[in-house]
């Protein structure tokens, strides 16, 4: 998804010369299981050589548990689309290079072939690159083990296993596309690649890859903001142009492409009806009236649409990204709820939203939709208390072992934490650390040291600031470092390593030896806990019991930072900081009976206590 709106033009030519075709008032039609053909002529959109309009609604399959992809996919139909959008999120199909995984929660094969049966089209949107505000735009952890390699590039460090990945998506996917009898009619060819660069050579070669992958049954596409066009498109593609809903954005927005392209479908191929938020901001509240508007007027033109989001969902587990600026080369870290402030909310109930879209919808097919489905209301759970506990420092890996030290991508790990130990002198001068992304100083005896390194505020430390004592003396120094999401967007998502990323030595003639603690944290309920009181970095289980399994938002206000997880299912992160302070656990995660919770605080306290409430907190 773009996060800024690049390119707005003034309205110079009349409202009706966008209109060039009408639709009839009919029930559209829907993938049936048989071939059909979907094409680009001219400035249409054409299924079996006749006028199509797309209203279409994005969602995205590891998102949304799927236990609950069929429901959220009848309240697609029940607000009107025909059609839903989805990217697929490489770095959760191929964890390490050459492993793939589409089961469970990643077998976006059966997420799509549930869309067919509930009557919508599909768009598809494989990348490579995605951004959407997911870990490191989709593309891999370990494409970065490599400082050199260029991602987005034609660079064959990047190519070779953007190509290796793209053949294996398509023999799960290329079946599916309209012209074998599946939903997929529209294939996007990368993802907003005028807003990063302008090498048409390389948009060629992923077109070529996604074309030898198979996707040759459906139409292929690309999307841009509007003035990225001519930097992002190919000129033997049509486009898609992706803004928000502020007051007249989509006539603005139009008006642009019909001057860049004026044969080209109207085609708003992200909608963008909310925002996300970012750790230590507001929540976002964005303008509903306004996007009913937009929306009503783009489809009294004949335009098509794909509203971003329909539902977001939540980035389960470590998948957040973040956003910079190419020139402030800031840091904002999302949280893990993506709402989005979305017609959908984050865990699948109608906002307001959804029922203005959907009169808007009705208005300007003529078609009554399908009625609203009943949604199980959510449950309370009493307060309960983490009573068992184990230390950080009880809990450590075998160490990695270098003369300088590694980052996470380094030592082969994606996501979690990382402890760095080493020996600093009494009599050292000089010395810093650049850090990604937050970290926690301790010294002798895993005393804390007061000291934070939070890259949203400052990236670096000075080495020396914690040297005390005499010139002979050394200090054990230790540096816990927490990942808290790749950049998503902008050049700088080149340079996303994690860990300590830059380290210049103290200036000392002993040589500096460090041991580095990989703790991706993904097996932590084989941990052993007991009764015991832990502070500071510490893991907390406790149990809690539920009469009739539904859906819920543990209070995470009463936590400092760090993660949870309920019956092995990593729900997400927590950040006394907000604005997010529940987070949300669907209902077919939990058990009737006994349920665990295991949580990870680097503020840990004794007993931490979780209660489950009714309504989320997102800090609104």
């Amino acid at each position: 998804m773009n996060l800024r709106r690049l390119f707005l033009c003034p309205l110079v030519f009349a409202l009706t010369s966008l209109a060039t075709f009408s639709f009839a008032q009919t029930a559209p039609p829907i993938p049936d299981g048989k071939p059909h053909t979907f094409v680009v002529q001219g400035s249409q959109f054409l299924l079996d050589g006749k006028p199509f309009r797309i209203i279409s609604g994005e969602m995205h399959y590891p998102r949304i548990p799927r236990e609950y992809w069929r429901a959220r996919l009848k309240m697609a139909r029940a607000m009107g689309l025909n059609a839903i959008t989805t990217y697929v999120f490489w770095n959760e199909h191929e964890p390490t290079p050459g492993v793939y995984d589409f089961s469970g929660n990643n077998d976006v094969a059966e997420f799509i072939r549930e869309a067919q049966q509930e009557g919508l089209w599909v768009i598809l949107r494989p990348g490579p690159y995605v951004c959407a505000e997911w870990d490191f735009g989709g593309l891999p952890a370990w494409l970065l083990k490599d400082p050199t390699t260029s991602v987005r590039s034609t660079d064959p460090k990047f190519m070779q296993p953007a190509t290796r990945w793209l053949v294996r998506l398509g023999r799960e996917l290329a079946p599916l596309q309209t012209g074998n009898g599946g939903p997929i009619l529209l294939v996007q060819v990368e993802n907003e690649y005028g807003g990063f660069g302008n090498d048409h050579v390389y948009m060629e070669q992923i077109k070529q890859a996604i074309v030898n992958a198979g996707f040759t049954k459906a139409q292929l596409y690309t999307a841009d903001s509007a003035g990225s066009v001519p930097r992002g498109s190919l000129p033997e593609l049509p486009v898609g142009i992706n803004f928000g809903g502020s007051p007249g954005e989509a006539q603005r927005e139009f008006a642009a492409l019909k001057r860049l392209r004026p044969d080209n479908p109207m085609f708003n191929s992200e909608f963008w009806d909310g925002w996300f938020d970012h750790w230590g901001d507001r929540h976002a509240h964005t303008n509903g009236a306004a996007q009913a508007a937009n929306l009503a007027w783009m489809l009294e033109q004949g335009a098509s649409v794909s509203i971003y989001m329909f539902h977001g969902g939540t980035s389960f587990g470590w998948m957040n990204g973040a956003n910079s600026d190419d020139r402030r080369k800031d840091y904002q870290p999302d949280v893990s709820s993506y709402d989005y402030d979305a017609a959908l909310d984050e865990s699948g109930r109608p906002t307001p939203k959804f029922f203005a879209f959907r009169d808007a919808i009705a208005k300007a097919t003529g078609i009554t939709p399908p009625p609203v489905p009943e949604v199980v209301a959510p449950i309370a759970i009493a307060p309960f208390r983490l009573t068992e506990a184990v230390s950080l420092w009880d809990s450590l890996p075998k160490p990695i072992e270098s003369d300088h030290p590694l980052t996470m991508e380094e030592v082969g790990q994606n996501y979690g934490w990382i402890l760095y130990r080493t020996q600093i002198s009494g009599s050292s001068p000089s010395g810093s650390l650049t850090i990604h992304d937050y970290a926690r100083i301790y010294l002798a005896q895993n005393a804390d040291s007061g000291a934070v390194v939070d890259r949203r505020v400052n990236g670096a430390i000075a080495i020396e600031s914690f040297v005390h004592g005499p010139a002979d003396t050394t200090t054990p120094f230790e540096v816990l470092v927490e990942n808290t999401g790749r950049i998503n967007y902008s050049h700088q998502l080149l340079h996303e390593r994690k860990g300590i990323v830059d380290y210049t030595p103290p200036q000392t003639s002993a040589p500096t030896k460090w041991q580095m603690y990989p703790l991706p944290m993904n097996n932590v309920e084989s941990m052993h806990f007991k009764k015991a009181v832990c502070t500071g970095p510490c893991f907390y289980r406790g149990h809690f019991r539920v009469t009739k399994p539904a859906d819920t938002f543990l209070d995470t206000s009463k936590l400092g930072k760090g993660q949870l997880w309920v019956n092995g299912h990593a729900m997400g992160r927590f950040w006394k900081i907000g604005p997010q302070k529940t987070l949300y656990i669907p209902g077919p995660w939990l058990k009737k009976g006994q349920n665990e919770v295991i949580i990870f605080d680097v503020d840990g306290t004794p007993s931490p206590q979780l209660e489950g409430l009714t309504k989320p907190n997102l800090g609104d």
